[in-house]
């Protein structure tokens, strides 16, 4: 195995023992123990375990990013590229539970250097969908709205499903993402409904 790809195994098994028993529970012996390496060749690796917060964080970040460019250049339409945002962040927890609890959960635990450069990570990915959500806007798929807002909708109800999902329910992780893009895009009301206002109505 390559020091590459140990560096990985290390990765990818804390972050599945921070899920099962939390960050704060696991010790360096207990991931040690969980990749099947000597302390000291743990510690040859990955200093502390604040170094290994921060490489989860920065691979589940990296993740989103990545695929998102690798797909902008193919021609996809706006509310396309939204529907594969949301079918990303759903997938990868079942491809990588435990980034997604840890890079939701403990953040405010990543060592203070660190926090800068992983915020700046999440905040252009923030402004990745509320630009696509402002593309569509412009042409004419979506109706007027505030993208920020619309964007904070869109992470509401993807970025907190691994608390509920289960692997090998009715719906797989793709699925739920069309579901919830249908919710989003089309809305529960039907023509019959009248949209809200700014104002509330007092109740009766």
């Amino acid at each position: 195995m390559s020091s590459t790809e140990r560096r990985q195994q290390i990765v990818s098994r804390a972050a599945g023992l921070f899920d099962k028993t939390g960050y704060s529970s696991t010790t360096m012996d207990d991931i040690a123990k969980e990749v099947g390496v000597a302390k000291p060749t743990l510690y040859h690796y990955f200093p502390s375990k604040d170094d290994i917060l921060h490489a989860i964080h920065e691979e589940f970040i990296d993740l989103l990013i990545d695929r998102h460019e690798a797909r902008s250049e193919t021609g996809l339409r706006a509310e396309q590229l939204l529907l594969e945002v949301m079918a990303d962040i759903l997938e990868l927890m079942e491809t990588h539970r435990g980034h997604v609890r840890v890079f939701f959960e403990h953040h405010r635990e990543l060592p203070a250097e660190a926090r800068g450069p992983i915020k700046a990570k999440r905040d252009r990915y923030e402004r990745i969908v509320e630009d696509l959500i402002a593309a569509g806007v412009e042409s004419g798929v979506f109706r007027q709205a505030d993208p920020h807002l619309a964007a904070l909708a869109t992470f509401g109800m993807c970025n907190w499903a691994y608390q509920w999902y289960r692997p090998g329910g009715a719906l797989r992780s793709r699925e739920l993402a069309y579901q919830f893009w249908n919710y989003l895009v089309y809305g529960l009301g039907t023509d019959q409904l009248t949209p809200a206002t700014a104002r509330a109505v007092p109740p009766a």
